[in-house]
């Protein structure tokens, strides 16, 4: 049996420098689909729904002979007060959203799916994890020059938990690696589930990649 061929249905730098890291050999294919929310979706399901809908869409075009594949399909969902916060259309939109969650707790959903195509056959399995961040009272003064760096145009609720120099959160209560948009935890169970195995140290990859310490290894539950 041919083993599978890994590909990340995302064009993301920062999940494919997670797989890199990580030592997963693979390949990257962008999900073209609509990632509007439906009317009343909350915040986890539409996670869960965008990662398995970009791993279906990459599964459903490859050719015979990219098969069999581990497709790797990954949404993160920012929600505050259950409002949703998306990528911000513009400077005006980032600022908005970061006056918003200054000093305030709100959720980071990551939803990660995994689609095995073998000729006909298919499985699929998606997983969401949450994550609480508390962000710390910057400044306005602060949020003009974050902004002006550039950095938050491409991620939702428009900061990175890992950008020195902002350094946005106070606290964090669950998974850094998530935050950022993929939990490495749960890629790495979900592979196993699949038979691939990575034998790579978990915390030391999360810790050099995030700033911040591994939920899996080095918090004094475990998780």
């Amino acid at each position: 049996m041919n083993p599978p061929n890994v590909i990340l249905a995302s064009a993301s730098p920062r999940r494919r420098q997670f797989l890199a890291e990580l030592g997963i050999v693979h390949r990257t294919a962008a999900a073209d689909i609509d990632e509007s929310p439906m009317a009343g979706e909350e915040a986890e399901p539409l996670a869960a729904r965008l990662a398995l809908g970009k791993a279906r869409a990459v599964a459903d075009s490859l050719p015979d002979d990219a098969r069999p594949a581990l497709v790797i399909g990954a949404d993160t969902v920012v929600a505050l007060d259950g409002e949703l916060l998306g990528k911000p259309a513009d400077d005006d939109e980032a600022t908005r959203m970061l006056v918003a969650l200054a000093g305030r707790v709100h959720q980071v959903h990551s939803g990660l799916a995994i689609v095995r195509v073998d000729g006909a056959d298919r499985e699929e399995r998606v997983v969401v994890n949450t994550s609480h961040v508390t962000m710390r009272n910057y400044s306005d003064a602060e949020i003009v020059a974050y902004i002006a760096t550039g950095d938050p145009q491409d991620k939702a609720g428009a900061y990175a938990i890992q950008h020195r120099g902002f350094d946005p959160v106070a606290q964090l209560d669950g998974c850094p690696s998530g935050v950022m948009g993929l939990p490495v935890a749960d890629l790495l169970a979900l592979l196993a589930h699949f038979g691939v195995t990575v034998d790579c140290p978990l915390a030391e990859v999360c810790r050099s990649l995030t700033g911040l310490a591994c939920c899996q290894i080095d918090s004094p539950s475990g998780g």
